[in-house]
């Protein structure tokens, strides 16, 4: 599919959507082109039930006003003031599994859809700066490589970007030189490896931070799924054994599967950071980037389910064993074939940037049917 040419209007980001550009199941579709105005005041949400829809409305005393991707046409569409393209976008947008900013990057390049601002496909500065611990667990490892322990004034990542509004140009430029020849690149061309390497690891600064924010839930989940299994109550009930067999071995196979590619990740950036160059990081990157969309369905439906399991249960003491089945079969089995699907995914080459002609869009424009309910075990 190629670009979408983009709108001339920046796309004004408010506190809330600044929020939402942090998040992993929200998309504010202000961020997007569209011709009829009422759907650029939407937004594009991941359900509980793992369903992308599209939220007319949210407030805390109305609710959320939400409509299925697949029958937004007569909302939105060519009698309402939106266009056949909107529809196809659309659709392509409600086929995704997470709304991160790393993964839609990825996913918006390959899909040809632009935006109207690129700021908006980077986290916010409050964001970033809860990252700055997670940071330093791979902007450490560059400086000590380059600078050893030497140079008492480049000690952290902050301090190299630091060399460039630095008043001495010639200590600046010394100690600037000496990292770009560490890394085999031009002067000029270390402001914008040190951009990628910021950002790449800031990616995964932020899907660590994901994951440990939804850790503790993770364990009372499944915590709670080991109890139920195991008490006389519910042993007969054949069909809540075989759907809690099936959402302990889903959860806990998608956590043993998220540590195996962070460990995967920690061997190769430590690789990377001895003899350190600029091709070994653009390898390591890519490989990165590849399962950014893998990793940020992964993480964006575990959040959205322990969300939803936080909420109805905040405590252990919330709640008995029964009112935990009951909403494991009415609420936390619905749309668990997705995250399978996802785990099995195998992450795709960079894609490459494709040609500006939308003339050539396809109008079968992806919209994957995101099933909601019935469970292979019943």
């Amino acid at each position: 599919m190629p670009i979408i040419p983009g709108g001339k209007l920046a796309a004004q980001l408010d506190g809330e959507e600044e929020y939402d550009r942090d998040s992993l199941n929200v998309l504010p579709l202000s961020i997007f082109p569209f011709e009829n105005e009422s759907l650029r005041h939407a937004r594009l949400i991941m359900n509980a039930h793992l369903e992308s829809v599209v939220e007319v409305f949210h407030d805390k005393h109305s609710g959320s006003g939400q409509l299925p991707v697949g029958e937004a046409e007569k909302e939105f569409g060519p009698q309402s003031g939106g266009s056949r393209t909107d529809m196809m976008v659309l659709r392509a947008l409600g086929s995704l599994h997470s709304y991160d900013v790393f993964s839609l990057r990825y996913s918006l390049r390959e899909l040809g859809i632009q935006v109207n601002d690129l700021e908006a496909l980077k986290l916010s500065p409050q964001r970033v700066k809860l990252l700055t611990n997670y940071m330093k667990e791979f902007t450490r490892p560059l400086i000590g490589e380059i600078y050893g322990g030497d140079d008492v004034e480049v000690q952290d990542f902050e301090d190299v970007i630091a060399l460039f509004k630095q008043p001495n140009v010639d200590e600046a430029r010394k100690k600037l030189r000496i990292m770009a020849d560490r890394l085999g690149i031009e002067l000029q061309d270390l402001p914008k490896f040190l951009e990628d390497y910021g950002d790449i690891f800031l990616s995964l600064s932020y899907y660590q931070q994901c994951l440990d924010d939804i850790r503790p839930t993770i364990d009372d989940f499944l915590h709670s799924v080991e109890e139920i299994q195991k008490h006389p109550q519910f042993t007969h009930h054949v069909n809540l054994m075989k759907v809690c067999r099936t959402m302990h071995r889903t959860v806990s196979g998608l956590m043993k599967a998220l540590a195996a590619r962070f460990e995967s990740f920690e061997r190769s950036t430590r690789n990377m950071w001895h003899n350190i160059s600029a091709e070994k990081f653009r390898e390591v990157e890519a490989m990165i980037e590849s399962y950014h969309t893998t990793i940020g369905g992964e993480l964006c439906s575990l959040s959205v389910k322990m969300d939803a399991w936080r909420e109805h249960f905040p405590n252990s003491s919330v709640g008995g064993l029964s009112r935990r089945a009951d909403f494991i079969m009415t609420d936390i089995r619905q749309g668990i074939e997705n995250i399978r699907e996802i785990e099995h995914a195998k992450p795709k080459p960079h894609p490459a940037q494709p040609a500006a002609d939308p003339k050539a869009i396809s109008e079968d424009a992806p919209c994957k049917a995101r099933d909601t309910a019935e469970e292979d075990e019943g």
